[in-house]
């Protein structure tokens, strides 16, 4: 079976979309972690982490209040995920979710861990560390059945963005509602590949491993911290070797304290600042890179095909469509992980505005993470406006973007053109734009694009982000 983007003659690479390009037949080995979520300040990612946090406050609601019933028909109701083709299964894509034996035993194992009955727990992500048989497959099970409502919107997003037909009353599976923390479902609209519906996963929220490890908690931090203990008491444990030197080796305590996610959650009830430490020093795993997903990808070949297909595409309104399109996912290819989500013809001001390309700001460092952080931009979004003129782009053009920048949205924005008669009466203009407090514009053409395209080809991404910085010092000084 081919992958999505074929099935659906999408005519793209895994590097021009923003979500993951599986195969429907097999399971992509990646997770969705609970913890990143947490890590991440875009809306859909809040939208993510609050959906998980209501719904485990739910489950230890139960626990603490004895409602067995509540608890057991919570995890119920979490299914097999098929939907993403993502997790660990062999052959075609069967979730493991959580039956209705599973979800009694997963409950029995929640309700009675000393994690639980201690408030150790205290978000998702800890069962890694504390709940026997909670590993990362079923962690990343339970997540997507928790944020499934925000990934049919995800997916219903892309589809309109890649036109990708959507198949009418479709079962959406059970959604968590947290506002009235419980479970619901409906029928919405989702792609169907020959007979199963999918969910599209964003590339930029999957990790190869979860970033909670139950084993490096164990070796990292409690055996390192019970070395320094036994050290410090003069214990029996401790070794004195030839040159003085005093020792605790990791293999004598494991033989006192073999490992087990019950004796991590005794020592952890005991010892609180070792979870703390662990999680103050904790690094969330890095997203998966477009490399990663197609080991024969070429980036330099890659490049240097857009700046063809940049070159044969015509000027003017016939052409305007395929303009558009291939700036969606060259601009993908580009900017990606920095600039994720994109929404074509995003609507604003209840719909009475649209925005060809709407970015939402995943900048972790870099030109997109200093104007995000700083007031004057406030870059959370970045806005794209594309057009195909035989004529140069003018105030009109210049104004109709500033008009989509807001104290929410942001205030930047990129106006992409094919060529500009004079590039420094137009960078004037976007000067007066920027110095009237209007908003940031950016203005790129083909020869900008190509310049972007030719330093990714020759190995060189970062002086795309220097180029950024010089354009935008163009507009304040």
């Amino acid at each position: 079976m081919p992958k999505v983007s074929s099935f659906f003659g999408l005519n793209r690479a895994q590097t021009q979309l923003d979500f993951v390009d599986v195969n429907t037949d097999d399971d992509l080995p990646l997770f969705l972690d609970p913890y990143a979520f947490t890590q991440s300040n875009d809306a859909w990612s809040i939208q993510c982490n609050e959906a998980i946090l209501s719904f485990f406050e739910a489950v230890l609601e139960a626990i603490r209040r004895g409602d067995n019933i509540r608890g057991r028909s919570l995890l119920n109701n979490l299914g097999e995920p098929n939907e993403t083709c993502l997790g660990v299964s062999i052959g075609r894509p069967a979730g493991r979710g959580v039956g209705r034996q599973q979800a009694d035993q997963l409950f029995e194992k929640i309700e009675n861990s000393r994690a639980a009955q201690s408030g150790l727990l205290s978000e998702l992500a800890d069962c890694e560390l504390f709940i026997p048989f909670f590993g990362p497959d079923k962690i990343s099970d339970v997540t997507t059945n928790i944020i499934r409502r925000q990934l049919i919107d995800y997916t219903i997003a892309q589809c309109d963005l890649h036109r990708i037909p959507l198949d009418d009353d479709v079962a959406s599976g059970m959604l968590w509602d947290s506002a009235a923390s419980r479970w619901t479902n409906r029928y919405v609209k989702l792609p169907i590949v020959n007979g199963q519906k999918i969910l599209l996963v964003p590339k930029a929220s999957v990790r190869w491993n979860l970033a909670f490890s139950h084993s490096d908690y164990y070796n990292q931090f409690v055996l390192e911290f019970l070395q320094a203990e036994h050290l410090r008491q003069d214990s029996a444990l401790v070794e004195t070797l030839r040159n003085g030197r005093r020792r605790v080796t990791k293999k004598s305590l494991k033989e006192i304290h073999p490992l087990s996610k019950d004796f991590l959650a005794a020592f952890t009830d005991q010892n609180p600042e070792v979870l703390a430490r662990y999680k103050r020093l904790l690094q969330t795993p890095e997203g998966v890179r477009d490399q990663d997903l197609d080991e024969e990808f070429n980036e330099a070949a890659f490049a240097q095909s857009l700046i063809d297909q940049l070159s044969a595409i015509d000027v003017g309104n016939a052409s305007a469509t395929r303009f558009h399109y291939f700036m969606v996912g060259a601009l993908e290819f580009i900017f990606y992980p920095h600039l994720i989500y994109p929404v074509r013809e995003d609507e604003i001001n209840e719909g009475r505005k649209r925005i060809d390309i709407t970015y939402t700001n995943n900048a972790h460092q870099g030109f997109f993470f200093r104007r995000r952080s700083e007031q004057r931009a406030n870059a959370g979004k970045i806005m794209v406006e594309c057009k195909n003129y035989q004529k140069e782009m003018a105030n009109p053009e210049l104004d109709q973007l500033a008009g989509r920048f807001s104290d929410i949205r942001g205030r930047l924005g990129f106006l992409i053109g094919r060529s500009f008669d004079n590039r420094d009466r137009f960078i004037a203009r976007c000067r007066d734009t920027a110095q009237a407090n209007n908003g940031f514009i950016i203005a790129l053409v083909d020869q900008d694009i190509i310049q972007f395209l030719e330093v990714i080809r020759d190995r060189n991404r970062p002086q795309i982000d220097r180029e950024l910085e010089r354009r935008f010092g163009e507009l304040i000084n």
